[in-house]
């Protein structure tokens, strides 16, 4: 039977290591708002109102003049509770089917305070604001029952992710005194957070790979068991003028154990989390800081090899450094493999007509498929977003409000939806695109970029007619699956939309996956076809 501490639930927040570790009976999911007359239909197999967009409105059941929005059998964690617009309307959290709430309190006070104590909040890393959107990442466990009701006026959107464990795990009970118990812990993690990226003291040890146009090379390899800790590259060395067609147009390549297929296969850039060229910020396991990005993804291998390819017409010459530890071959074989894999309009294996325009599964645009067991650790996007500003004049405030826009030019109305070992319906179905990574209404100007621990925005316009990039990384939230993982998130707009605008998406997705001695890959080789920034 296991056992776990509040410690323990902090420390998966930060441990990567963690996540090779082949997932036991967890099961991860998240209560939200979605619209729900969303629905699949036994009886034809089809999905109906897939793009259904009322997205604040759905909720489990009326209850105590209000909804209840998260009800679950334990033991299992609450570790993220987001919302668009937080008011005084109450939250109400009820533990193994109690008379009383353990918690109540205003919805926006949740954000903002402690729970038992009346001044503010004072883990900033752990409650970001990110453009108007509010997270709470303080962990909230239960044994047998967990049920939340939001009482009338609470405000509006909410999500509420979380994991459940085996039958017979043992967790700490929430309450008032756990929360006085806790608050140095939260402390240091929210410290550790707040230090998130930044350089070790001692300087990586590089050694700069020169490839011209088309080469490709070995640039690592290790036949011994081990796990890559940190992976760097100095993206300052590359010549300005260039450095977005070298970031988007040099291939990463990483093989585990021989199988001679790619476990990691992306653009440089898009791999450490920026497109197109570089971007600064700092999350928990990639960061782009002067000119250099860190991957602290823990990559374990009985063998590995790193090839690095040159799909651009210039020399390139990069810094790159590779830092290991050991592990026995016990150690290597009993953990999963890392995996990223980056695509653009590219996937194979799907329906064509059933994803495209007037399709059952429209708006759905893939973000990763794959069989096996594992776990989804998150994703970096980049969409090109870009419009002709009309002509005409808005009555009011950028191009207007509600109905009355000039253009309907926002890119990220997207719901994420999540399926789990071939569920018909998603465990995790979103609010927006915006929502998934943490932010709100669309951040409508002005844009402003943000990083936190999990989730980033390192690139966007002002006015938002141009690049974006964003990530969300699950790490305590991570997704396991046992049979197979579908990502999808909702793209409306079409890659040629309106008169002119384009919005066009390019996607790396992070997990972990066992390897049984056949990989199932849907994706295609990347080549400077693929490659272009647009």
């Amino acid at each position: 039977m296991a056992q776990y501490s509040y410690q323990d639930l902090l420390s998966r927040m930060t441990d990567l290591s963690a996540l090779s570790l082949p997932p036991v009976g967890e099961w991860s999911g998240c209560f939200s708002s979605h619209d729900r007359r969303s629905r699949y239909c036994e009886e034809t197999g089809l999905y109906e109102e897939w793009g259904a967009n009322d997205d604040g409105s759905g909720y489990i059941r009326k209850e105590e003049e209000g909804i209840v929005v998260f009800e679950m059998d334990g033991p299992g964690v609450i570790w993220r509770v987001w919302s668009a617009l937080a008011l005084d309307g109450h939250i109400r959290i009820y533990f193994d089917h109690a008379e009383n709430p353990a918690i109540d309190m205003p919805f926006r006070l949740f954000f903002e305070r402690f729970c038992h104590l009346d001044i503010p909040i004072n883990y900033p890393n752990l409650t970001p604001v990110l453009s108007r959107g509010r997270n709470r990442f303080i962990p909230i466990p239960f044994n047998r029952h967990c049920k939340i009701v939001l009482q009338e006026g609470w405000g509006a959107y909410y999500h509420f992710t979380y994991t459940k464990f085996p039958q017979g795990t043992v967790l700490p009970e929430y309450n008032q005194q756990l929360e006085i118990e806790v608050q140095v812990p939260l402390a240091e993690l929210d410290r550790a957070f707040q230090q998130r990226g930044e350089l070790d003291c001692r300087r990586p040890a590089f050694e700069t790979v020169t490839l011209q146009p088309g080469e490709e090379k070995t640039v690592w390899q290790d036949s011994q068991a081990g796990q890559i800790t940190r992976l760097l590259a100095d993206f300052g060395a590359l010549p300005e003028q260039h450095r977005c067609e070298l970031m988007r147009g040099l291939v990463l390549q990483l093989e585990w154990d021989g199988e001679g297929v790619p476990s990691v296969l992306s653009p440089v850039g898009d791999f450490f989390g920026t497109a197109p060229g570089y971007s600064s910020f700092r999350a928990w396991p990639l960061s782009m800081q002067a000119g250099i990005g860190e991957s602290r993804w823990a990559m374990p291998y009985c063998a590995a090899k790193l090839v690095l390819r040159n799909e651009t017409p210039y020399e390139a010459a990069l810094p790159l450094a590779v830092e290991t530890e050991a592990l026995t071959q016990e150690q290597a074989k009993g953990r999963m493999r890392f995996h990223a894999k980056w695509h653009k309009d590219d996937y194979t294996n799907l329906k064509p007509g059933s994803f495209a325009p007037g399709g059952d599964r429209w708006p759905d645009w893939p973000m990763l498929l794959c069989r096996g067991k594992g776990r989804f650790c998150g994703v970096h996007l980049c969409v090109k977003d870009t419009w002709p500003v009309p002509a005409q004049p808005p009555k009011e405030w950028w191009y207007g409000l509600g109905g009355e826009k000039t253009i309907d030019w926002w890119w990220g109305e997207g719901d994420e939806k999540f399926f789990v070992d071939g569920e018909h319906f998603p465990s995790t179905f979103g609010t927006g695109s915006e929502d998934y990574i943490g932010y709100a209404w669309a951040a409508e100007p002005p844009h402003v970029a943000f990083d936190s621990a999990y989730a980033c925005q390192s690139r966007v316009p002002i006015d938002g007619n141009g690049y974006t990039s964003v990530a969300r990384f699950h790490i305590c939230d991570s997704i396991p699956f046992y049979q197979g993982f579908e990502a999808y998130i909702e793209k409306y707009k079409e890659n040629l939309w309106g008169d002119g605008g384009q919005c066009l998406y390019a996607c790396t997705a992070y997990w972990y996956q066992v390897h049984d001695g056949s990989q199932w890959d849907p994706y295609r080789q990347l080549d400077s076809a693929t490659l272009t920034i647009d």
